[in-house]
């Protein structure tokens, strides 16, 4: 019984890609970064290769003689940098265009016809810090309802509400609603709601955040195997990232801890298929924040976690370890970065020592899991063994 287990360290970038200078993003590295701090240690992941890559080796250490996986870094084909086009390209989904940004925050007949469907005068509508927002807005928030609508550098259209004064399951809803006026040059990734509590000088978001994604607008590996009678199962966002198409289950996640017990909990069942895994802590709490020392904490978290994972793999089980695009803590921004992604490939069934070199997309992930599976790939990309 063949079992892949994809999990994606999300942000989790190995240096610039050769177009970063057109996004602004000349010079970023998150592990180049991370990999110099204090509180940084993977020896696990060392082991089976990932200071091995192309253009890693020396940037943090040698590498080892003997990887006990097989590893490459891979080119972004996709235009843009963000979730959701990263995790398609993955699954053999090629941007052409950029999902559309809002730099100057959303056009005037956005926001009207917005606050004409929600009751809800808006407040902001500009790029804005996720935590920044509701220190500087919660409390204008909580005396009017009025909505906190925000972007960033990414695809998103985002909705922040106290959980007192708009029940989550309202908030919800006020998000499909701008998942279905977002559409055409105005159809942003993710619409996304974000949830917070507490009071003035004193607001935390909460675990119940939100994804209302766009439809992936082709078949990915997940169709694929879905059509094929095998699991595609998502863990954490992977469900909201794909806007459900494809998945045959999935269980969402407060976090990285709980992202990887959940991961647990399923190899230790019985199914033929993938399971994949996103674990958005990296990005969300520590590379949009510039926290190189939390960024550093939650690889060194995830590394120590690795051996219970790969205990749990049967013989013909093969854990994909990967990312989705970059979130340079040390730059002066604090928005995605246009890098290369790792993967390091770990199993029974992996050409050990074996090093893929630099790939031209993300999507021979995709191509990877269908060819392991014996399905003829309808997909972007070209398998690595």
């Amino acid at each position: 019984m063949k079992r892949v287990f994809l999990i994606v360290l999300d942000s989790f970038g190995v240096g610039e890609l050769p177009d970063a200078a057109d996004y602004g993003d000349e010079g970023s590295n998150t592990l180049g970064t991370v990999c110099k701090n204090q509180h940084f240690s993977m020896p696990n992941m060392t082991a089976m290769g990932l200071f091995n890559l192309d253009g890693v080796k020396g940037v943090c250490g040698q590498g080892v003689a003997a990887p006990t996986g097989a590893y490459c870094r891979l080119n972004e084909a996709s235009a843009g940098k963000d979730t959701t086009t990263g995790h398609w390209e993955i699954a053999g989904l090629i941007s052409e265009k950029h999902l559309p940004l809002f730099p100057d925050g959303f056009p005037d007949e956005i926001i009207k016809k917005f606050e004409e469907m929600t009751g809800r005068k808006v407040l902001v509508n500009k790029p804005y810090s996720g935590t920044e927002v509701i220190k500087d807005y919660g409390g204008e928030h909580m005396k009017t309802g009025a909505l906190i609508v925000y972007t960033s550098a990414d695809s998103v259209f985002q909705v922040a509400a106290h959980e007192d004064i708009v029940p989550v399951e309202q908030l919800y809803e006020y998000c499909r609603m701008a998942r279905e006026m977002l559409v055409g040059d105005y159809g942003v990734g993710r619409v996304i709601a974000r949830p917070f509590i507490g009071e003035p000088g004193n607001f935390t978001r909460t675990s119940r955040r939100h994804d209302f994604s766009l439809v992936p607008p082709g078949d990915t590996m997940l169709d694929q195997l879905k059509d094929a009678g095998l699991a595609a199962i998502g863990v954490g966002k992977i469900n909201d990232i794909f806007a459900g198409k494809g998945i045959t289950e999935f269980v969402r996640t407060s976090g990285n801890p709980e992202g990887i017990e959940r991961t647990l909990e399923y190899m230790d069942k019985d199914f033929e298929g993938l399971c994949f895994v996103n674990l958005v802590d990296f990005d969300m709490l520590y590379g949009h924040r510039n926290d190189a020392d939390g960024y550093a904490k939650a690889l060194t978290y995830f590394d120590e976690r690795l051996p219970q994972i790969t205990a749990k793999l049967r013989t013909e089980d093969i854990l994909m370890i990967t990312a989705d695009h970059g979130c340079d803590p040390g730059t002066p921004s604090t928005d995605h970065s246009r890098e290369y992604i790792p993967l390091v490939m770990y199993g029974q069934p992996v050409p050990t020592g074996t090093n893929f070199g630099t790939r031209s997309t993300y999507a021979d992930i995709g191509a990877t899991v269908l060819h392991y599976f014996g399905i003829e790939s309808h997909i972007a990309g070209e398998t690595l063994f």
